[in-house]
């Protein structure tokens, strides 16, 4: 028994030291769910993963074994109680669970062992899971809350006391708000989350998290404490989006089960109920939307201890369930990822101080300060300084207070007069580069005492590109800060004024989250979202999660219909799981989304033209001058759609679809040309920039049109003055239309482009850390009402230096990047891009130096199980190529380009 706990101990560390005591090759970065070691998965069939570590060339896996059971050491030495796969002669990495019964409440130990390329079998690589509810019947306890209506502004705590009389092996939390929460145990606070649980669509679907707190029990007396947050549930501030009329609206209410397990193998739970105590908080005003109230001297220590006097705190309330499906929160969660010091300060007087982070973030501050009782500070947050003060109509303008008692992005915090205090609000964030302080009584302040926290969700980060063009590295650092700043459970399109789930914005910026961060868990639980929010008919609204806003015609002040949920935006719901599919090689979301896919397509039809076409949509969005034909845009998106359901409807065996979809797929595509290709003159519409670039890079172009329509791109790009004249839809496709149809150094051109209009002139001209909303927000920022400095939709750009530079794709036929497309562009103007990428098989690299005006080298890394086909495009001139090669791996030169297995290149061309 001592044996094995003490192996318990030892497992998240196990697969190091198999991996490192392999002599060759061995499994790696096991996960289920795409999570490590996770705690509380529902899942009757999990998905569990790996890649393989392997240096040598060629190095591939032939076959795997599987074992599952809850003993370790059983797992170690091959036995699995709960399932033995046995060998299967695969080069899969992504098994789905297939074994007995998966029971709730239980971990398991699963192991792996792979056969190389030779035959030869590696040692057993071990990981855990844990499953948690399972099952809405096994929830034991009540959905609880206080007795105050919406109105009344406090946070509410609860708290129980328990006793525990026997050896505790093993404790767990499962807890389940509408709303958000803090939890702590014997005055510990549980966990490094924030803004937990995630938002979904509270009367359809709520999350729970589960928690190891065996460590935190203790044998003997024990309180719990859980303090209550609004969050999107009970919305307190007035705007556009209309959440603080949602359906759901409620006082937050929560449900929990502390499951204790004994030494002697008993069960006790310690369940929410009417016999919990509450009381009003510190925390007297929370707005996920706008900010944060706290009065320190309200502050009750202890109030999560034992021996707390809670005599005059009123019992909890029994409250109906927010939802019947009450599920695990399976992603990777917010969190304070990176602590941001203040770079500049300046005093005003000694009532009002100007802090300067320096850079763009979403998140929080955290102040340290001294002062008398009752002085009461405010912290206001701004993205833009005007003069010595903060300025805020840029961020402003969809919040419609009633009154003026929720000042926008400002905190408020009220002194006890006892030394230091500390304050940093728990259930807000905001995006913000400046601090207003002004407090009504004087107060002394030097820069250390404020720093900023980088909040999101806290995804690993995947993807890397450093070039020798500084400003090609703070674009791609730039859309990357914008992208972190939007991921807060689900994307959002900016962090200050909306905090809004755009499915447009969310949609444009999926290729960028891919490449640079591992994004599949959020996005799994977006479209989950989507299908929450999804009308029978297959209408989807524009923001994800909604109040109900956004199903609806928008109305321009011209009269204009605009359609903010058409397929131009809504289209994600098909967009997202293809993209999942492509760069993870898993079809579980694609599946779990093809009724909702088909229910959306099949409106789309019923509201199109007889011949095919669809003003359904809000059209180029922003664009610098040329406007395109909303039906236009609309029906590419259209046609995408459809052509992406026709690939599922392929991919799943569904030929009556196949059939069905491929011939409407057709018929879009001949419509769209034939209203809008002017085939002789080899161009679409007027021939700007977004209108050949959607049709290039849409698939709407007839092959053999493809070079005319491509040069006429290149032609007006020229006209332009190499700078963009697109909205948001022509900035998705412009570099790659050019890219990829023999104008890569246009394309680059553009991407590195520092005057207006571009991406890089925001950073040349206004030092921005972040990518910006529309083109001219540097010129609008004062005095417009449309210039958030923190918006991702723009974001494509980071994903072409991964694709257009580095040249790296992944493979419709063979997807997750199983087989890697390779099509760099050594371009004009640049002399050295690294692009690297970990794909589900491990570490791409695709890195290429220009040693002189006629030589590149460029060194590949494929991983292991994986291989590549490099293509080059005739433009490039490639008169010559070398390569060293090492072992007895020689490359393939076949119709499609150069056949690369794993292994590390290095391949000198000769222009």
């Amino acid at each position: 028994m001592f044996r094995k706990i003490a192996l318990l101990l030892l497992v998240p560390f196990l697969s190091l030291l198999y991996v490192a005591g392999a002599s060759n090759f061995a499994p790696a970065n096991l996960r289920c769910e795409y999570l490590s070691n996770p705690l509380g998965i529902d899942m009757p069939n999990p998905r569990l993963s790996w890649f393989l570590v392997d240096k040598r060339y060629g190095a591939r896996q032939t076959a795997y074994q599987i074992v599952i059971g809850t003993d370790s050491i059983s797992v170690v030495n091959g036995n699995g109680s709960l399932w033995n796969s046995g060998k299967i002669n695969s080069d899969n990495m992504l098994v789905s669970y297939s074994g007995g019964q998966i029971q709730a409440f239980t971990k398991y130990y699963w192991g792996v062992k792979v056969w190389d390329k030779d035959g030869s079998e590696s040692q057993t690589v071990i990981a855990s899971f844990e499953t948690g509810m399972m099952d809405m019947k096994n929830w034991k306890g009540a959905w609880i809350s206080d007795d105050n209506g919406i109105h009344i502004k406090p946070a509410p705590y609860f708290r129980k006391e328990f006793e525990t009389s026997k050896k505790i092996t093993s404790a767990r939390v499962y807890i389940a708000v509408a709303g958000l929460y803090e939890l702590s145990i014997n005055g510990k606070r549980i966990g490094d989350h924030r803004l937990d649980p995630m938002f979904t669509r509270f009367d359809r679907r709520n999350l729970y998290v589960t928690y190891d707190v065996t460590q935190e029990i203790y044998e003997g007396r024990n309180a719990i404490g859980v303090l209550l947050g609004n969050g999107w549930y009970n919305h307190q501030s007035s705007s556009v989006w209309n959440f603080d009329r949602a359906p759901w609206r409620n006082r937050p209410t929560f449900c929990m089960d502390l499951r204790i397990t004994y030494f002697d193998g008993s069960v006790e739970i310690i369940k929410t109920g009417n016999d919990w105590k509450t009381n009003l908080s510190p925390v007297i005003f929370n707005s996920i939307y706008t900010s944060e109230y706290y009065d320190d001297r309200l502050e009750q220590p202890g109030w999560d201890t034992v021996g707390f006097d809670d005599s005059k705190w009123k019992f909890a309330n029994l409250r109906q369930a927010p939802s019947q499906n009450i599920v695990a929160q399976q992603l990777h969660p917010i969190r304070n990822v990176e602590k941001v010091s203040v770079k500049m300060m300046k005093k005003i007087s000694d009532t009002r101080y100007i802090f300067d982070l320096g850079r763009n973030i979403a998140g929080v501050c955290q102040l340290h300060v001294k002062g008398e009782a009752g002085t009461e500070i405010r912290l206001k947050h701004a993205e833009i300084l005007q003069g010595d003060t903060v300025y805020m109509k840029n961020i402003e303008e969809h919040y419609h207070p009633v009154n003026n008692s929720d000042p926008f992005a400002t905190d408020i915090f009220i002194l006890n007069g006892k030394g230091e205090e500390s304050f940093m609000p728990r259930f807000n964030y905001k995006g913000f580069q400046y601090v207003e302080v002004t407090s009504n009584k004087p107060i002394v302040l030097t820069a250390d005492n404020l720093n900023g926290w980088f909040m999101h969700s806290d995804l690993p980060p995947i993807g890397s590109v450093e070039t020798s063009n500084p400003l090609i590295n703070k674009i791609w650092q730039a859309a990357n800060n914008s992208y972190l700043a939007n991921m807060f459970g689900y994307p959002t399109d900016c962090p200050q004024r909306e905090k809004n789930g755009w499915t447009g914005d969310g949609k444009y910026a999926v290729d960028l989250g891919l490449y640079n961060f591992d994004g599949i868990t959020v996005y799994e639980k977006w479209l989950a979202d989507h299908r929450d929010e999804q009308q029978p008919n297959g209408v989807l609204p524009s923001i994800i999660p909604t109040s109900g806003w956004g199903y609806n015609l928008m109305r321009t002040s011209s009269g204009e219909h605009l359609c903010a949920n058409g397929t131009d935006w809504t289209s994600s719901i098909a967009i997202v799981p293809w993209a999942i599919y492509q760069f993870y090689g898993d079809s579980q979301l694609l599946s779990n989304c093809y009724e909702n896919i088909k229910r959306y397509v099949d409106h789309i039809t019923d509201i199109a033209s007889s011949s095919g076409l669809t003003d359904w949509g809000l059209g180029d969005w922003v664009p610098v001058k040329s406007k395109t034909p909303k039906e236009y845009t609309s029906s590419i998106y259209y046609y995408q759609v459809v052509s992406i359901l026709t690939k599922a409807a392929k991919l799943f065996g569904k030929n009556d679809d196949l059939t069905k979809y491929s011939t409407l797929a057709a018929k879009i595509k001949s419509a769209i040309n034939e209203k809008y290709l002017n085939k002789e003159k080899g161009i679409y519409i007027d021939g700007n920039q977004t209108e050949l670039s959607m049709a290039l890079h849409g698939g709407i172009v007839p092959d053999e049109l493809k070079a005319k329509v491509a040069a006429n791109l290149a032609q007006r790009v020229e006209k332009d003055g190499r700078h963009l004249d697109v909205g948001l839809l022509g900035s998705k496709e412009i570099l790659h239309a050019l890219s990829e149809n023999g104008y890569a150094d246009l394309a680059y051109a553009l991407a590195s482009q520092d005057t207006y209009p571009s991406w890089g002139y925001w950073i040349a001209k206004d030092n921005a850390t972040t990518l910006y909303e529309s083109w001219t927000a540097i010129a609008d920022k004062i005095g417009a009402s449309d210039a958030s400095l923190n918006h991702i939709m723009f974001g494509e750009v980071d994903a072409w230096f991964f694709k257009g530079l580095g040249g790296i794709h992944p493979d419709p036929e063979n997807p997750g990047f199983k087989n890697i497309l390779l099509k760099p562009n050594f371009v004009a103007g640049l002399n050295h891009a690294a692009v690297s990428f970990k794909s589900p098989y491990g570490l791409i690299v695709s890195d290429w130096e220009r040693t002189n005006k006629k030589t590149i080298v460029y060194k590949v890394t494929i991983p292991a199980n994986s291989t590549a086909t490099m293509t080059l495009l005739k433009t490039m001139n490639i008169k010559n190529i070398i390569v060293e090669n090492k072992g007895e791996i020689v490359l393939n030169k076949t119709e499609k380009g150069y056949h690369f297995p794993a292994g590390k290149y290095i391949i000198t061309m000769i222009q």
